[in-house]
């Protein structure tokens, strides 16, 4: 049971994060179809909704109410439990110590307790859905004062919202562990005679993940607290004077909701590369071994890792531009989000320049990482546009906003999921994965989010607003039905698809072919030692 449960050894640790994010993804993609069938279904009689959510769902018709709370929890569960601990706390802690030659995490304890504070937090966040009126519908970035005034302001806003402000400070705590820990363990534990500019690009990703981290969560962390004593204590950080909430003055005055934007935000950014830079150093890796060629630019590629997470930590106002924030400080914000391009695309063309002339061997593992690419450049394309401050004051709302922050975060950073568990599998679990279903997985899983998220661009382009519960009254878009129609049906088959992942996983495990010590023939540490885990 200690092994499992109660380790301190870091591959273990590993695991548990990677099957706790598991479990989240299922029950995040779960939440994103019951919105997606009801965005095209909006009258439906669905009885298992009213089994499941008497008072949200009474007759089994969806209300806008539980619509909003699946639409919070989904992002909230995919952004934090998901995106922001596979990528860098399970591959991670699995891995950096076995890259830079050392035997363990610079402090082991430390790993365990910030998995532990993870897995509570998560365990809060879900018990948010079975509390009266059920889970929190302020969104994942939950902006006062809709929750800041408690249950008056609508179901799930109550105990619900509470849950939610307090998984999110446990998580905070558990990813500031995990970030001191990477710090330290990069700087202090690599073997004698590796030198910093010798250290794959894996590690030097999660190095600078782990600043990121260090810098955004406690920020978070302080908001969180916050927004609760506003909500407990009658104090008022982030509510104005002068509201009346269902015909009830709010005893509450001075505050300003703009001020959780800024703390937010500063936050939020970052999170983006908290997400996306493990997988960029991954992808890294994967390109070099399947091309046969060491990767271009190395020297460079430390440098751009660096200037993205340092930019990353100045573009939070690029969030804010409908907030009636100054033009000036607009102006600011959309240039340094222009210029945060410049790195990303410098990572983009070495990738290219490495696959330029190499021996490509298109392994499952390859092909996300090429995906990964791909959804990478198609995200960072529409950014351009919200980039600017005029254009973003009409997309803002809409659903090209929606079709970015999936392609750029949550696609991207998927596939460079994958990409890692089709390439690492053998190291952890010491068995090979099927690459037969792993080439089904990936073409169908590629075509299924460019199908989903594509002509959700189109639906943002022509005014489609995003939150919306049920907009088959408005005449103006009714021409887009046929188009979400098309995009619910995608989003089911891309779904229905990672059974396919499943299967592959789960049949693996037992039946899968045992890996040999190097199976991928590649270059760095982790291979040297065939200690997987059986």
């Amino acid at each position: 049971m200690r092994r499992y449960l109660f380790t301190t050894d870091h591959k273990m640790v590993g695991l548990q994060y990677f099957w706790l994010s598991f479990v989240a993804v299922l029950i995040g993609i779960s939440l994103s179809l019951l919105m997606r069938f009801h965005l095209v279904n909006p009258n439906a009689k669905v009885g298992l909704f009213e089994m499941l959510w008497p008072t949200g769902a009474s007759g089994g018709v969806m209300k806008p109410e539980l619509y909003l709370s699946l639409m919070t929890m989904h992002g909230t569960i995919m952004v934090f439990f998901v995106l922001s601990i596979t990528p860098q706390s399970a591959f991670g802690h699995f891995f950096l110590p076995l890259q830079i030659g050392a035997r363990r995490m610079a402090f082991p304890l430390l790993s365990a307790f910030s998995f532990w504070f993870t897995a509570c937090a998560f365990v809060v966040m879900t018990a948010a859905f079975f509390v009266q009126d059920g889970a929190p519908l302020s969104g994942w970035t939950a902006y006062p004062p809709l929750s800041a005034l408690g249950a008056i302001t609508g179901p799930g806003e109550g105990l619900g919202q509470t849950l939610w402000i307090c998984s999110i400070a446990l998580f905070c705590q558990g990813a500031v562990m995990g970030a001191i820990n990477f710090i330290a363990t990069v700087l202090d534990l690599r073997e004698p005679g590796l030198r910093l500019m010798q250290l794959p690009l894996t590690c030097w990703n999660w190095l600078v993940t782990a600043v990121l981290s260090l810098l955004g969560f406690p920020v978070l962390f302080a908001a969180c607290i916050l927004l609760l004593l506003d909500r407990t204590a009658g104090t008022s950080f982030f509510v104005p004077g002068n509201l009346v909430v269902s015909d009830r003055a709010i005893a509450h005055h001075d505050g300003s909701p703009l001020l959780w934007q800024h703390l937010f935000w500063f936050f939020g950014h970052p999170e983006v590369y908290i997400a996306i830079l493990p997988g960029m150093g991954l992808i890294s890796e994967i390109i070099s071994t399947f091309a046969r060629k060491p990767v271009f630019g190395y020297k460079v590629m430390v440098v751009a890792t660096f200037a993205i997470g340092f930019l990353g930590l100045l573009v939070w106002g690029h969030h804010m531009f409908t907030s009636g924030m100054s033009p000036y400080s607009s102006i600011a914000f959309s240039v340094l989000s222009m210029t945060i391009g410049v790195p990303s695309a410098t990572k983009t063309f070495n990738w290219l320049a490495t696959l330029w002339g190499g021996q490509i061997e298109l392994t499952t593992a390859m092909l996300f990482a090429l995906g990964f690419v791909s959804v990478f450049v198609t995200g960072g394309l529409s950014g351009i546009f919200i980039g600017q401050p005029l254009l973003d004051l009409y997309f803002h709302d809409t659903y090209f906003v929606v079709a970015h922050f999936h392609l750029i975060m949550g696609v991207a950073a998927v596939f460079g999921i994958f990409a890692g568990t089709f390439y690492w599998f053998p190291r952890m679990f010491g068995r090979m994965l099927n690459e037969t279903l792993g080439r089904i997985h990936f073409w169908a899983t590629f075509i299924g989010v460019y199908a989903l998220f594509g002509p959700m661009h189109v639906a943002g382009i022509a005014g489609n607003p995003r939150r919306y519960s049920d907009f088959t009254n408005f005449t103006f878009l009714s021409p887009l039905l046929p188009l979400h129609r098309f995009m619910t049906w995608a989003a089911f088959f891309t779904a229905a698809v990672q059974i396919l992942f499943l299967v592959n996983v789960f049949w693996s495990l037992r039946r899968g072919p045992r890996a040999s010590s190097d199976p991928w023939s590649a270059q760095t540490l982790e291979w040297h030692e065939m200690g997987a885990l059986q």
